[in-house]
């Protein structure tokens, strides 16, 4: 899920906390050999690995690795850079036709060829399958594929998209076997063949979610990774609670920002300190999060509830109260840290105030307390978080709040996708790091929240103008979006995440995945030798 303006990659000594262990020599994995295997504990859930269903972060942290796209981006790249192409290029004036030029002899990991048709088929079939819950939307622009040979593919595209190098390199654009894939359905998760670094082994399922996920490197790869390990472990908690105790006993190597935060502050300042066994790596991150409204809802839907529900928003309350500093006030849909972001909701709202919030529902005639349901699955800080936005949208008696949780993360996206919810809170890990992949996917024709809220002037003229644009640093376009989200309240952003790693002293390579692109790279991490 992720775009072009990446962070360099950190050094050692540029980490807030990573100490001298993780600049120690490795074991190091030649060809893809050796015995190191890590293992990595999350708390992303995710159900469908497929990458023609799969759009969350708990799903893409696998596929990156698992499957090869056209092009990627290797750490410390600010564009996406050629993986399983040779080359890439826009041809032509109008931008409308991109070509890539396939790597000679390569091979998924089952032994079949990887050619352009495999290429046009993985595009073809994410777009007609277009599942609900899939990342279809971000090839929207895609007209037709075209090959050419066993190596050559041109995409022509129904209007000039700028962005579409970023999408491809995301794993929207996985290539998949055509021998093994379906082409009108998804296929199970145990039967995924990509040509990634790494092979899937084996899926371990707890209902409907994967528990575990081990991964061995792919003996047929053909890439720009060097791997530090010959196996790779994903282990899936429930619970953040669940997941420090498996660091703490060494069943886990590192982890994710899937700690709970008074957790996560603790380990940062016992490393700060020399006392504690774990290290810590820290740095940017594009992940957001969101308080989302169902505007086809009669309270959800009303403007003048969602403007007094930013009004009231605490969002530093949020970060230092609730999240021990591991996050930072966000106050616009697109980041810090990404081109194009400004400061929307802060320019409009300012600091909380239930006095103008009051006025606004006055002015709308709404009357008070606005009785608003607001349900949550999974949140870092658990119900904290929650109870934290309650007592601030209660704060005046201006609204009247239930919370309710659905623990089941399946379940979680079918209410919010047939509109069983008032209002919701989602997170967002990006697809690129570009101001487009906080816009396109989320706010045009309901977005992947299916919220119900659309703006022609955003999805018929600002969108198309936007991603014609080769100068990705943003202004113009995105400016008017923002403010126009701003007024509007869709959604009110909370907050954004520090990219925030928790690892034993002997792994090292952490520092290589603290960027803000959303791409965790396993091939990176290794173990000090022995």
């Amino acid at each position: 899920m992720t775009t072009p303006n990446r962070l360099a990659v950190l050094s050692c000594a540029a980490l807030v906390a990573t100490t001298a262990a993780g600049c120690a020599s490795v074991e190091k994995v030649a060809g893809g050999g050796g015995s190191t295997a890590i293992t990595m504990g999350t708390t992303s859930v995710t159900s469908v690995l497929d990458p023609a269903g799969a759009y969350d972060a708990g799903s893409w942290l696998v596929l990156n690795n698992a499957f090869q796209s056209l092009l990627s981006f290797p750490a410390g790249a600010t564009e996406p850079q050629p993986d399983a192409a040779e080359s890439c290029q826009f041809t032509g004036s109008d931008a409308l036709t991109y070509t890539c030029k396939l790597r000679s002899g390569l091979k998924f990991s089952n032994g079949h060829p990887l050619t352009a048709a495999d290429v046009k088929f993985s595009v073809d079939r994410v777009k007609k399958i277009a599942d609900p819950s899939g990342p279809g939307p971000l090839l929207s622009t895609i007209a037709s594929v075209e090959t050419s040979g066993d190596r050559d593919v041109t995409f022509h595209l129904e209007s000039p998209d700028a962005v579409l190098p970023a999408k491809l390199a995301s794993a929207a654009g996985a290539i998949v076997d055509h021998q093994v894939f379906p082409a009108d359905k998804l296929l199970g998760n145990g039967s995924l063949v990509g040509s990634g670094p790494y092979k899937i082994d084996s899926v371990e399922m707890n209902g409907k979610a994967p528990s575990r996920i081990a991964l061995s490197a792919n003996p047929n790869y053909q890439g720009t990774a060097n791997l530090l390990n010959s196996k790779f472990t994903v282990r899936y908690f429930d619970k953040p609670e669940q997941l420090k105790s498996a660091l703490d006993s060494g069943e886990v190597d590192l982890t994710d920002n899937s700690l709970d935060p008074a957790a996560a502050a603790q380990i940062k300042s016992d490393d700060l300190a020399g006392t504690g066994k774990l290290r810590v790596a820290e740095g940017a991150s594009g992940d957001t999060r969101y308080l989302v409204f169902n505007t086809k809802d009669e309270t959800g839907g009303n403007q003048a509830v969602r403007q007094a529900a930013a009004q009231l928003v605490d969002r530093k309350a949020l970060a230092h109260d609730v999240y021990a500093g591991t996050v930072q006030p966000l106050y616009s849909v697109v980041p810090a840290g990404i081109a194009g972001h400004t400061t929307a909701f802060f320019d409009k709202y300012g600091e909380p105030d239930p006095a103008k919030a009051k006025r606004i529902l006055a002015n709308a005639h709404v009357a008070t307390p606005v009785k608003l349901t607001l349900t949550w699955s999974r949140a870092r800080a658990g119900a904290a978080e929650l109870e934290s936005v309650k007592q601030q949208l209660e704060n005046g008696g201006l609204f009247q709040v239930t919370v309710q949780q659905e623990a089941d993360w399946t379940a979680y996206q079918a209410g919010w996708k047939n509109g069983s919810y008032q209002a919701y809170t989602v997170g967002w890990t990006p697809d690129y790091a570009d101001a487009d992949d906080y816009i396109s996917p989320l706010v045009v024709n309901g977005g992947a929240y299916h919220n119900g809220w659309d703006n022609p002037q955003i999805s018929d003229k600002l969108v198309p103008d936007s991603i014609k644009l080769t100068d990705r640093s943003g202004g113009g376009a995105y400016d008017q979006i923002q403010k126009i989200l701003a007024d509007a309240v869709p959604m009110v952003p909370l907050f954004q995440n520090k990219s925030f790693y928790v690892y034993q002293p002997a792994i090292t390579g952490v520092d290589s995945t603290v960027d803000n692109t959303g791409v965790f790279r396993f091939w990176e991490i290794g173990r000090t030798a022995k």
